[in-house]
């Protein structure tokens, strides 16, 4: 009999880790409902509420002197350490590579580009939004402020409202936004809330906003979750179209290349056989041996050089010839 053998742990793991054969259809996509934009207009209308109240240097101006001469950083010194690091939750360029790279997964696993231009809109949207109110307010900070009690607006600062705290609505928040599901939604809701809560209070800790500027910060990241479903059109039309980019170059790079003429054989001519090459050789005469039978060297007839060897002397008299009496010397 056959049976089937259990999944451990670690083979459901690899299982859900493996990559979906198409784009899943229960994606949910956010719409614009009536709740949505009753929510957007009452998170608007506690933006300007926070603006005004700063710009009119009320109540919560008083406030947030009141914070910094408390200097919190000073009256629980032993968890410093702890904050700037928790703090670093709140920058924009680490954030945004870890969920992009988590969103990336998704977006190979899923086959969509969803997560990943969805991340990029809400990004965008954020730097321009909230850039344009640092740089329109010029509120200065806490650590360079000039006047006591008042509300150091339009002196060319850049920090109302908090972009670490905003940046961390939006970046851990979007987590939440592009959940599949109803239960995973709240609880990366409550995560990302309370992420963006204790970076908020870190820079209030730290010195470096005025608690004014977090709540700013906070209302700030929260119109931009609110708004991205108006985005969903654009992001949509701009993943059709890199799709459609894609197939294409994918189609031009399949055309087969135009396929070569065949040229006509040359026909070559028959090579000689071993046995016709001796036949060929003696048709003609080799160039260096002089024509005529070979002969031996001993029936060769010797070559004796004309004349004498030696330089003439003049008491050297040729072979043959009768000496000439030499006179005798006696000792």
């Amino acid at each position: 009999m056959r049976t089937e053998r259990n999944l451990t742990r670690l083979d459901r793991v690899f299982a859900r880790l493996d990559r979906e054969p198409e784009r899943p259809a229960h994606l949910d996509v956010p719409r614009m409902s009536r709740h949505r934009v009753a929510l957007l207009a009452g998170t608007l209308l506690f933006y300007l509420a926070i603006v005004w109240l700063v710009v009119d240097t009320s109540w919560l101006v008083r406030l947030d002197w009141q914070v910094m001469f408390f200097r919190p950083y000073q009256q629980w010194s032993e968890i410093h350490w702890f904050v700037d690091y928790y703090v670093v939750l709140g920058q924009r360029g680490p954030t945004a590579v870890m969920v992009a790279a988590w969103l990336g997964w998704r977006s190979w696993r899923q086959h969509t580009l969803r997560p990943l231009l969805t991340l990029g809109a809400s990004l965008l949207l954020l730097n321009i939004t909230v850039g344009a109110a640092k740089l329109g307010m010029g509120r200065l900070g806490p650590h360079y402020a000039t006047t006591i009690g008042s509300n150091e607006m339009g002196l060319g600062g850049d920090i109302f409202p908090s972009g670490h705290t905003a940046n961390a609505v939006v970046t851990w928040g979007i987590l939440a936004y592009l959940a599949s599901t109803p239960r995973a939604r709240r609880w990366l809701s409550a995560v990302s809330a309370v992420t963006s809560l204790g970076v908020g209070m870190a820079t209030v800790y730290l010195g470096t906003h005025w608690l004014s500027d977090v709540m700013l910060g906070w209302t700030a990241g929260l119109l931009v979750l609110l708004a991205l479903p108006w985005c969903e059109p654009l992001i949509t039309r701009a993943e059709t179209a890199i799709f459609d980019l894609r197939d294409r170059w994918r189609a031009r790079r399949a055309v087969p290349t135009a396929v070569k003429p065949v040229e006509v054989p040359v026909p070559l001519k028959p090579r000689t056989t071993p046995q016709s090459e001796p036949a060929a050789r003696a048709g003609r005469a080799p160039a260096y041996l002089a024509p005529g039978p070979h002969t031996t060297r001993s029936e060769r007839t010797p070559v004796t050089p004309v004349g004498p060897r030696r330089p003439p002397h003049p008491d050297r008299v040729a072979r043959g010839t009768a000496s000439a009496a030499r006179p005798l010397t006696g000792g």
